[in-house]
């Protein structure tokens, strides 16, 4: 009788040791399966940082020649009388002594060359080390920030020829840099839900 009453004290002890350690197991399996919380960083490696990089490479030089050649095409055929489009916007031709979208026209070129390039710097060098959500967002605003900065080393001004009436004219370097940084802040932004949704 008394052998019987401690192998049931034993039994009732393994399998209270044997639940505590399936609660622990659980919690465990819980914790793992939690979504992180906090800012999220994009942290790629191998062979999806060299595609981004690529990536980055082929929007840059993409915006570069385009935006270039809009501007050669625009010194050669446009003038400042232009042409009437339909639709808001219109061909005028137009030279530029500040940043986008004539911000800055009493700046010297140094400091405008300086500003501009430096923000091409830091974006490239961020979105190089695969931070971004979108390289390709990244690659586009510092297409149009090396055309402009590149424009202006040449002739002090940078080329204009896309007029609305109600906005200074601007090129397509500057549409480039306002769409992409609008573009790389939205992908940022919903970087993390994402992430947090597939977890």
């Amino acid at each position: 009788m008394i052998i019987l009453f401690f192998q049931a004290e034993d039994g009732i002890r393994v399998a209270q040791e044997s639940r505590g350690l399936g609660d622990v197991y659980k919690r465990q399996g819980r914790d793992r399966q939690r979504p992180p919380t906090g800012p999220q960083v994009m942290n790629p490696t191998g062979s999806d940082l060299g595609r981004q990089r690529l990536r980055i490479v082929v929007a840059a030089g993409a915006v570069v020649a385009i935006d270039l050649l809009s501007k050669a095409a625009s010194s050669a055929y446009l003038t400042a009388e232009g042409i009437d489009l339909p639709g808001p916007l219109d061909l005028r031709l137009a030279y530029n002594t500040g940043m986008a979208f004539s911000l800055g026209n009493n700046a010297p070129t140094w400091l405008i060359v300086a500003l501009t390039g430096g923000v091409a710097v830091v974006i490239a060098t961020v979105a190089w080390r695969g931070v971004f959500a979108s390289s390709v967002a990244a690659g586009v605003v510092v297409g149009g920030a090396i055309a402009n900065v590149a424009d202006r080393v040449q002739a002090g001004t940078v080329v204009d020829m896309l007029h609305t009436g109600w906005w200074p004219t601007f090129n397509l370097a500057d549409v480039a840099i306002v769409c992409g940084a609008a573009a790389l802040v939205l992908t940022t932004l919903r970087a993390p839900a994402e992430q947090a949704s597939e977890s």
